[in-house]
């Protein structure tokens, strides 16, 4: 070869290499980008449940920024992405919501909310292996047609079950020398398992249930008048034989509780007893539309109560914004939710190379406790959280809340769980 055709080729050459070099290094695939984890949202933002809907929504625009920061900071190549769906509160549509979500491949739930939505995805749940975590459905595993912790595997609960609130109940009547109880309740899985938790332990107090409880439909009707005329009716049975100060409403129901005391006359005696209210009526902004009578009444209202030392700083955040003053319970367990999830979500892809449901199913609890004790830095909103074999919140006690006549929610006790005892306020 001569001289000039090796000077030239010894160029060329030295050019290719130094194009070779301007180029970036290739990335591995993932590399430098961001993985999306995707969460569905089922709660009620325009049915009986709106209220503690919409705090959850907006608690969760809140554990949005906290936790796409969190990652940030920890350089953890995640966002979180939330994907909020009204379900309100209707078993039927609940299962076209899963659905929906599941086909745009989200397998990570929070919620529903209530207990009868829960009952009527549970089967597709299970099948699909999708992972869902409800702040707010209460109602036993037996009640949901669950009879062994395996078929409920993919269902967590971060709320406590009404069988702890229907011994707070027990315990508010028997404080308040109630002798005989009319029911009411929504038609649904979770107003009919309420009344079928509660009635053995009213029987084994001595407190009498005065004939069949009053069902009233679910979705609730706008005209209560012939279930309020039924409720007199029970009610005037049992004032033959005590005294207005032993008998008590008890209402298993949403907030359409309200809609049925607007719906009752000034005159009826319905209004000269105690209402005994639950965890679906506590805090409704809607009873404080009747404050008048729902006052009169008391409505006492038991809601499962817990917050944790991140508590202030989620409720200052929450106000402001213009939320309000502070999220309710629900939305609490929802934030909870949410971080369990993502932390569970990372630590199964560190260790399997990818999302596997049934290593997340076994890893919720275990980062959940981690959470609940702060080893991942930050700490729960709704204080420690011990789930049971059923992948349910295993303890917990309950606020007893009244309207005021000055039409405010006020805290009138707390039930201890560890001493099935009240403190009343």
């Amino acid at each position: 070869m001569r001289r000039g055709n090796k000077i030239v080729l010894a160029a060329v050459l030295m050019a290719v290499v130094l194009a070779l070099c301007a180029q970036p290094a290739e990335q591995k695939p993932g590399e430098g980008q961001k993985t999306a984890i995707k969460i569905g949202v089922m709660i009620d933002l325009s049915g009986p449940l709106t209220t503690y809907g919409n705090s959850i929504k907006n608690t969760l625009e809140i554990a949005k920024e906290d936790i796409n920061a969190y990652l940030e900071e920890k350089g953890l190549p995640y966002t979180v992405e939330f994907y909020v769906e009204d379900t309100k509160v209707d078993p039927k549509i609940a299962l076209e919501k899963i659905q929906s979500l599941h086909s745009k491949g989200i397998n990570l739930v929070i919620g529903p909310m209530g207990s009868g939505e829960v009952s009527n995805i549970k089967g597709y749940v299970q099948s699909n292996k999708i992972i869902i975590i409800s702040p707010s459905s209460t109602l036993l595993p037996s009640l949901l047609g669950i009879t062994k912790p395996e078929d409920k595997k993919y269902i967590f609960r971060f709320v406590g079950t009404d069988d702890l609130q229907t011994d707070a109940i027990t315990a508010e009547l028997k404080d308040l020398g109630i002798k005989a109880v009319i029911i009411t309740y929504t038609g649904n899985d979770w107003g009919k398992g309420l009344y079928e938790t509660i009635k053995p332990k009213l029987d084994a107090a001595g407190i009498e249930i005065v004939g069949e409880p009053v069902e009233y439909p679910s979705p609730p009707p706008a005209d209560f008048s012939p279930y309020i005329a039924t409720l007199e009716s029970k009610l005037n049975d049992a004032l033959q034989k005590y005294d207005a100060s032993e008998v008590a409403v008890v209402a298993f129901s949403y907030e359409e509780a309200a809609t049925m005391l607007a719906q009752t006359k000034d005159d009826s005696p319905l209004l000269n007893v105690l209402w005994l209210g639950c965890d679906g009526t506590a805090l409704s902004d809607k009873m404080l539309e009747v404050c008048d009578k729902a006052s009169k009444v008391r409505m006492l209202s038991t809601l499962f109560e817990s917050k944790g030392e991140a508590y202030e700083q989620l409720a200052k955040k929450y106000k402001e914004r213009g939320f309000g003053d502070s999220p309710y319970q629900y939305a609490l367990n929802a934030y909870d939710a949410a971080w369990v999830l993502v932390l569970s979500y990372i630590e199964v892809v560190k260790e399997k190379g990818s999302y596997d449901p049934d290593a997340m199913n076994a890893k919720i609890p275990e980062v959940t406790e981690k959470y609940s004790k702060g080893e991942y830095g930050v700490k729960p909103v709704s204080g420690y959280i011990k789930l049971n074999e059923w992948n349910d919140r295993a303890s917990g006690d309950y606020a007893i809340y009244e309207v005021t006549q000055d039409c405010k929610w006020q805290t009138a006790g707390i039930w201890k769980f560890t001493e099935n005892k009240i403190e009343w306020l």
